[in-house]
């Protein structure tokens, strides 16, 4: 699950066109930890996660590799 979230996430967030930084402001962390979430197994607080999903407007389901859309 770790790395489907990683890989979808670096895929929404280049969707979406906001950079890591960006993200980071949105959803209340520093950009080292966004970064971490790529590179590390560190996986987000469930608030956290909850803030990157509507930050990227993407499904739970789809950033935890649950369903396809």
């Amino acid at each position: 699950m770790e790395e489907v979230f990683k890989i979808r996430l670096k895929e929404e967030l280049s969707h979406s066109g906001m950079s890591m930084n960006e993200l980071a402001r949105c959803i209340g962390v520093t950009p080292e930890m966004v970064t971490q979430y790529f590179t590390t197994k560190k996986m987000p607080r469930l608030d956290t996660f909850t803030k990157i999903c509507k930050a990227l407007d993407v499904s739970a389901d789809y950033l935890l590799g649950l369903t396809n859309l």
